[in-house]
């Protein structure tokens, strides 16, 4: 059974400008992708197959490498980019260079970098000009970017090498003050400081060396991780609310959620990328938003799940 293969509008805008066979590849391959959908491989971003299209097979067409998303029962293309024909080739990694964070960094195409790097800008700017319009008074919690050299000093304090996404968003904003203790993040959640991040990792590090004491006197079953070097914690329930939040795995690009309360960390599928992006797509058309719903109170961004009692007669949800 074929799967249906979404090519989004500015995709369609931009392909006749690297070539004018390009949107007639582009269908060949939509077509091929219909009916093979894992044709492709794994790129360097977290749920992203790449395929090579061969420029030679159409005419006015360079090479192109193309990444989409698949879904069980679609593909969407993401992105469509010529491949220079003076690109070297790169060494052969082993699977088990491509699985260490470090690795895959040094590994990393320059396609696929500038690419995050500028979904996390698109994403984010669309989520601070919808403030700018509606919720002046969370826009001016957001704190200023951070310099190259902070974020250097946290990647050094959390002895990890930091992903594009996470040095792309904090160089962008180095976290989110609140509004009456609420972020502007779904659930009222918030960016936390950057100069909480490494005060933070090293706190749940710290709790997991104990777990780890008595996990050697558990039975297997009844081990607890509640914490990994790897994770790096990004957002929080609220602007001073530690109690729960979101960290980014750097091993596998991928969200997980984490708890204080003894409760087992939970996988997302939300990359950072995906995650900004489904926030943005819920301020800009809230009747759709299916996680939650946003609102205003007195000028703040105020979303449904985490609406406090004290604000219920005040909080105006959006329907727009």
């Amino acid at each position: 059974m074929n799967v249906s293969v979404e090519v989004p509008p500015h995709i369609h805008d931009t392909a006749p400008h690297l070539g004018a066979g390009v949107p007639y590849a582009l269908r060949v391959l939509a077509g091929q992708l219909a009916e093979t959908p894992d044709m492709g491989h794994p790129s360097s971003l977290p749920g992203i197959l790449t395929v090579t299209v061969d420029g030679d097979l159409f005419e006015d067409c360079p090479a192109l490498s193309v990444g989409y998303l698949r879904e069980p029962d679609r593909v969407q293309i993401r992105y469509v980019n010529p491949i220079p024909p003076t690109t070297p080739t790169a060494p052969t990694e082993s699977v088990h260079d491509a699985d260490r964070p470090q690795e895959r960094a040094r590994a990393a195409n320059p396609t696929d970098v500038a690419l995050v790097v500028r979904q996390i800008a698109d994403a984010w700017h669309r989520v601070t000009h919808w403030l700018q319009l509606n919720a002046p008074r969370s826009l001016e919690a957001l704190r200023a970017g951070a310099s190259p050299a902070a974020v250097a000093t946290l990647e050094a304090d959390l002895g990890l090498q930091l992903p594009v996404e996470l040095r792309t968003l904090w160089a962008l904003t180095a976290g989110d003050d609140g509004v009456n203790g609420a972020g502007c993040l779904p659930g009222n959640q918030a960016l936390m400081p950057l100069e909480e991040v490494a005060d933070f990792h090293r706190s749940r590090m710290d709790a997991q060396a104990w777990e780890e004491t008595l996990n050697a006197q558990r039975p297997a079953e009844d081990r607890f991780v509640g914490w990994r070097s790897a994770w790096v914690p990004v957002i929080s329930h609220g602007a001073t609310d530690r109690t729960s939040g979101l960290y980014l795995d750097t091993t596998t690009g991928y969200l997980g959620r984490w708890s204080r309360y003894r409760e087992g960390p939970d996988e997302e599928l939300d990359t950072l990328v995906t995650y900004l992006e489904d926030a943005a797509d819920m301020l800009e058309a809230p009747a759709l938003a299916v996680r939650d719903i946003p609102g205003l109170v007195d000028g703040a961004l105020v979303w449904g799940s985490g609406l406090g009692p004290e604000e219920g007669d005040r909080w105006r949800p959006l329907t727009g």
